[in-house]
């Protein structure tokens, strides 16, 4: 695992690893953050904070990408419209069936080629074929997955992609928070991280007792130290 260095910071890490943890767990703005942290007499500044982020953000949710389980056999694929500088951009999220995110790459197309680029990620970096991949109806999944072999586990229609599309709230909370985003890297940067850490903190906490979700976001947290560690 790469080390991660706090080296030639002012603020001790455990102040760096809260701030960051407040900004991707919540739905919060710099600003928000730099509140928080001096109401506990803290004079760190929101441009502090914003180079924070996307660095010691992304060595995390790599930290917690290398230390997943394996996903569930099931993935469910959708796409949403975002305006990027007046251009409209395609996040495509890969989901599975307990709403782990697999993949979000943000993209300028909607066809073919965008979905064939979006599955061949998946497979390489999962390693195997799931049992099913369910989608909306859009044509460009149907010629993808034919192109690849897969249109055998292609489910569409109903309600069957219910569990992709609500992955995409939290997407449209942080866009609605940020006021947009600015460039379709530094999208693609803050889902991609943000997806990560959603990931690790997700407990399933209404299918589970109050006793169980004290003992498992604990120990979130507990590893969330573990990897936020120097």
């Amino acid at each position: 695992m790469q080390r991660l260095s706090y080296a030639r910071h002012r603020f001790p890490p455990v102040i760096i690893q809260h701030a960051v943890w407040l900004y991707f767990r919540f739905a919060l703005s710099y600003r928000d953050v730099e509140d928080m942290l001096a109401e506990r007499g803290i004079d760190a500044s929101y441009e502090t904070v914003r180079r924070w982020a996307p660095k010691f953000g992304l060595s995390y949710a790599d930290r917690i990408r290398s230390r997943r389980p394996r996903s569930s056999d099931r993935w469910h694929l959708d796409e949403v419209f975002l305006k990027i500088g007046g251009k409209t951009f395609f996040p495509w999220r890969a989901v599975d069936d307990e709403g782990e995110v697999l993949d979000i790459p943000v993209q300028s197309k909607r066809d073919r080629k965008a979905a064939l680029k979006l599955l061949r990620k998946l497979l390489k970096q999962q390693g195997r074929v799931p049992d099913t991949i369910v989608t909306d109806r859009l044509r460009s999944y149907s010629a993808a997955l034919r192109d690849l072999g897969l249109a055998g586990r292609h489910i569409t229609g109903g309600r069957s992609n219910n569990r992709a599309e609500v992955s995409h709230q939290p997407t449209r909370r942080r866009e609605r928070q940020q006021l947009r985003f600015k460039s379709p890297g530094s999208a693609q940067r803050f889902l991609s991280t943000h997806a990560a850490i959603a990931n690790h903190f997700n407990v399933q906490r209404h299918l589970i007792s109050r006793r169980t979700l004290k003992v498992l976001r604990t120990m979130a947290l507990d590893d969330w130290r573990q990897i936020a560690a120097a």
